[in-house]
């Protein structure tokens, strides 16, 4: 044997010996499972976001300090009803604002947002008609009626909307420009006081939002009814229930052939029910979340009292898959 060959067998031996060291690759390892919750406080007053990854709140606000959100997506230019208050619409065929004063004539045509955030079955619609739309602003915390007032969206860009409005009743209306940031999902209106407001944090910084919300049951009638309850942030986040298989079971092959959905009302208000004098919580139901980095997590609720024994406390555990 030559002395090239050999040496040609030998570094084949050793690369082959470095390579067959390198492959082996770590079995993969969820994290820990975590148990957090939040205080929505016994009315549901306020609406509180959460990041998955950070394990914590990264913002609160009360349900009560907006009524629209406009879309920031330059190329989309939807409108959304705060729902946490029980919010509605009745469009009008009118374009002028004096000729609408009140709501004799409207009622029958009450329109409310799609529970699962489907923004292409809003209240509000294709609002590029020029038509007026009469804005009920709903109910606070205690039941107080919030209002309401007469819109005509004009027109939006990019970075703009551009838009009429006043209380039903008077004769006099403001022209309001809103800017949008499409760092954020919408940029938000609070209709009694005529200005924007900073509502969601960042569309990259939350994942689930504790709120208030307005569900839709169908059968036998349209009932709009309101509940408590858990929203996936609209940005790249996605979640499905699973209720064949335990929470200890569900793991990441699993998690990742499932079908996930960008309902926002995945997580929703069913994970509880009220029965007697209490609400009693469905930890059999395990959620499988997927954030908007890709993650997995699987989440169940367990409770939705504190430990001082007060409701609008929703308490979970969950693990990064």
């Amino acid at each position: 044997m030559s002395n090239k060959l050999f040496f040609g067998i030998l570094f084949l031996a050793v690369l082959n010996s470095c390579l067959k060291e390198e492959i082996p690759v770590p079995k993969h390892q969820p994290e820990d499972v975590i148990m957090n919750e939040v205080n929505l406080s016994s009315d549901y007053k306020w609406q509180i976001y959460f990041n998955l990854e950070e394990n914590k709140v990264v913002g609160e606000h009360l349900k009560t300090i907006w009524d629209l959100g406009f879309e920031s997506e330059p190329d989309n230019h939807n409108i959304i009803l705060n729902s946490s208050k029980a919010m509605c619409v009745y469009p009008t065929n009118e374009t002028d604002l004096q000729f609408v004063n009140d709501t004799v004539n409207y009622t029958s045509n009450k329109k409310f947002d799609e529970p699962n955030g489907d923004l292409t079955k809003t209240a509000i619609g294709d609002w590029t008609s020029g038509k007026v739309y009469i804005i009920d602003s709903g109910f606070d915390e205690v039941g107080a009626h919030l209002g309401f007032y007469k819109v005509k969206f004009l027109a939006a860009d990019e970075n703009t909307y551009e838009f009429v409005m006043a209380p039903l009743s008077s004769s006099v209306h403001d022209t309001i420009l809103l800017p949008v940031d499409d760092a954020y999902n919408f940029s938000f209106f609070n209709l009694s006081t005529g200005q924007q407001v900073m509502v969601e944090p960042p569309k990259e910084d939350w994942d689930l939002v504790f709120t208030q919300y307005t569900h839709i049951f169908y059968q036998p009638a349209q009932t709009p009814y309101l509940v408590t309850g858990c929203l996936l942030n609209r940005y790249q986040t996605k979640a499905v229930l699973d209720e064949t298989t335990s929470f200890e079971d569900v793991n990441l092959e699993l998690a990742s052939a499932l079908q996930l959905a960008g309902d926002i009302n995945v997580p929703g208000y069913n994970w509880k029910e009220f029965s007697g004098d209490n609400f009693i919580t469905h930890s059999n139901k395990t959620y499988i979340i997927q954030d908007q980095s890709g993650f997995f997590y699987k989440w169940r609720f367990i409770d939705f009292y504190s430990a001082t024994g007060e409701k609008g406390n929703p308490v979970w555990e969950y693990q990064k898959l």
